[in-house]
C-alpha cells in the first residue's frame, strides 16, 4: 500500500493510499516510502493545514468501517474549522448515542483529515486516541481557534 511520511508539530505522521483514496493516517514514520501524486496532495495540504493556511482538505477520502461509523466520520467532516460539535450534537446528525459517536471517533482511520479531534463532551474535552492523546487534540483545537480556552 502507498504510503508517505513527514515530519508536523505534532510528531511524526504517515498517510496511506489505496485505489486512489487516502485510507489511513498513522502517527509514526513508515519504514517504507513509496509515495503517489495523492499522497504528494495530501502532503502538501497537511503542511498548508500545520502552518495554518488551509481550512478544509479536499482529498478523496477511503476510509474502512461500517456503514454506521463511514455516516459519523462524514459528521465530523462536516465540522467547520475552528468550531467543535459534541459528542451529542454528532449522536443527533449521525443517529446512534453519545456513546456509539465516541467509539467510532476512537476508530477514525484518518485523524487529522477527519476531524475527529474537533468532538467534545459536553463538559470536558472528551478523549483523542490519537499520538499525545489530550495535548495533542488541544494543540489541534488551538491551531483552529486559538483565542479559544481550552479545557
Amino acid at each position: 500500500m502507498p504510503s508517505l511520511s513527514m515530519h508536523t508539530p505534532i510528531g511524526d505522521i504517515t498517510v496511506f493510499e489505496e485505489d486512489g483514496g487516502i485510507v489511513a493516517l498513522e502517527w509514526g514514520w513508515a519504514g517504507v516510502q513509496n509515495g503517489s501524486p495523492l499522497l504528494h496532495r495530501a502532503r502538501d495540504q497537511l503542511d498548508a493545514y500545520f502552518d495554518g493556511q488551509l481550512k478544509a482538505f479536499d482529498l478523496p477520502l477511503a476510509p474502512a468501517g461500517t456503514p454506521y461509523r463511514r455516516k459519523v466520520w462524514q459528521a465530523l467532516c462536516d465540522i467547520p474549522y475552528g468550531e467543535t460539535r459534541t459528542y451529542i450534537d454528532i449522536a443527533r446528525s449521525a443517529g446512534g448515542s453519545p456513546r456509539s459517536v465516541g467509539q467510532a471517533n476512537g476508530s477514525n482511520p484518518i485523524p487529522i483529515i477527519v476531524p475527529c479531534h474537533r468532538v467534545v463532551a459536553t463538559t470536558h474535552l472528551g478523549g483523542y486516541s490519537g499520538s499525545g492523546g489530550l495535548d495533542t487534540k488541544r494543540w489541534l483545537l488551538a491551531l483552529e481557534a486559538p483565542e479559544t480556552t481550552l479545557l
